[in-house]
């Protein structure tokens, strides 16, 4: 384990001959845990994967422990999840020997959902009639889950209202169903209520679908900042179902499409040409796959599109949940995007912002050669293709230099900025952008693309 390395390393930088150290296994033996040195053997019975390290010197005793925490969640495509003959709702996150037994069990199922306001018009009746057909004790709590009020009284509200639920937190899971706001606020909630109640994640929008849905990040804004209050706590399941995307409007998928993106432009030329090619066509058809036989084309692009986005953000989510590793690829289209779309709230949405941040990273990364002529225009006429934004009168110099300088605070020093390096390739780059690059990049930026603004 890595902590457990760091430590090591630690010991033998600090060693002395007036401290003595000794590392500890833990067992358990008939209910009680026990520590055992290394060098002894060890007791029969469950052994911890957690150390407690024991140092000796002149002035007293100290401990470290190193206990590792392994999160185990489930992301899961499936169809028709509101179809009462469909189990993932209330099981999908058990495994099969697991879900066998508590589905055997006679103890009344009960589930507490929390619900955006906008869904429960379109889906309600929907989860109703599912909770109903499936003899499920339920409660329902719609609420106005939007960017502009994604503070603590929305987490304060839920925490209230499942308290008088009286929720098992052990085997009742809440239930969020809505878009990325709905699945930050509940996912905070769920990690404060009890310390840690279980939770599931049903994203509706395609931008929840592909990114705030499949990590373990929780959240909400606080003084004037992009979710500066938060935790890292993954749901127990993500269920994704793309029949959500029927009812939004073209432009939530065009907001969903540049998170989907993000991730061709930093690791997958595949995805990349696949949304060249076929972006507005998926963009038009809201990404559902056609069930007749003669247009499995479409179909295929549908699937291995948002498969392909999901898989691209699990390899760079799971090995670095905690973000211990402020080196992360998934930041671009990030380092200007929160401080854009806080100050322009409700103009642009997450997608919106995120995107005209990658568009003049795009001029940054082909201003320092990193990109070609060609790669930058094929970039960018994918975006216009996706009929996303990809210039902001809003998004000036100062803007742009004041969020740099705000990454370089909070990234212990270093820029850590993700820059394209051709198509589905990229690096991170650690040092200040110099002032010449960053001015003229902007200006051609703004010289290229400004008019865009206005069509």
């Amino acid at each position: 384990m890595w902590e457990t390395e760091k430590y090591r390393e630690h010991l033998s930088n600090n060693n002395s001959s007036h401290s003595r150290q000794t590392e500890f296994n833990l067992v358990q033996v008939k209910g009680t845990w026990i520590r055992q040195s290394e060098k002894g053997q060890l007791a029969e019975g469950k052994l911890s994967e957690a150390k407690i390290h024991e140092n000796k010197s002149e002035h007293g005793v100290s401990w470290t422990v190193v206990s590792p925490i392994v999160f185990t969640y489930r992301v899961i495509q499936c169809k028709n999840v509101l179809d009462p003959s469909n189990d993932a709702l209330l099981w999908g996150h058990l495994g099969e020997e697991e879900s066998k037994g508590t589905i055997s069990n006679s103890k009344p199922v009960r589930r507490f959902v929390v619900i955006d306001e906008t869904v429960h018009h379109l889906y309600g009746s929907q989860v109703i009639q599912y909770f109903e057909a499936r003899e499920v004790v339920y409660k329902i709590l719609p609420l106005p889950t939007t960017e502009e009020n994604k503070g603590m009284e929305l987490v304060t509200k839920i925490l209230e209202e499942v308290h008088e639920f009286c929720i098992d937190r052990r085997s009742e899971p809440i239930i969020a169903i809505g878009g990325g706001v709905c699945l930050d606020v509940v996912g905070l909630a769920a990690s404060l209520y009890r310390r840690r109640t279980p939770y599931i994640r049903v994203p509706t929008t395609l931008l929840s679908y592909v990114d705030a849905s499949v990590g373990a990040k929780t959240g909400v804004n606080f003084a004037s900042g992009k979710n500066k209050l938060g935790s890292y706590v993954p749901p127990v399941a993500t269920l994704l179902d793309r029949s959500f995307f029927q009812t939004l409007p073209p432009r939530q998928i065009s907001n969903g499409m540049a998170e989907m993106l993000k991730m061709a432009l930093m690791k997958h030329r595949g995805l990349f040409e696949l949304l060249e090619a076929e972006g507005r066509k998926l963009l038009h058809t809201k990404l559902q796959s056609c069930e007749s036989n003669n247009s499995s084309e479409h179909e295929d692009c549908a699937t291995t599109s948002t498969r392909i986005a999901i898989e691209t953000m699990l390899e760079e989510l799971a090995p670095n949940l905690w973000e211990d590793d402020l080196d992360r690829l998934v930041d671009f289209g990030h380092l200007i995007s929160p401080e854009l779309e806080m100050r322009v709230l409700p103009a642009l949405l997450h997608g919106e912002a995120v995107n005209i941040d990658m568009a003049f990273m795009v001029y940054v990364a082909h201003q320092r050669g990193l990109l070609t002529a060609d790669e930058k225009g094929r970039i960018i006429r994918c975006m216009l293709g996706l009929e996303l934004p990809v210039w902001h009168q809003d998004c000036t110099l100062a803007l742009v230099q004041k969020s740099l300088k705000e990454r370089l605070k909070h990234s212990a020093g270093s820029l850590r900025m993700p820059l394209p390096t051709g198509l589905g390739h990229a690096e991170i780059f650690h040092d200040m952008i110099e002032d010449n690059i960053l001015c003229q990049a902007y200006q051609k930026w703004t010289d290229e693309l400004a008019s865009s603004a206005n069509k």
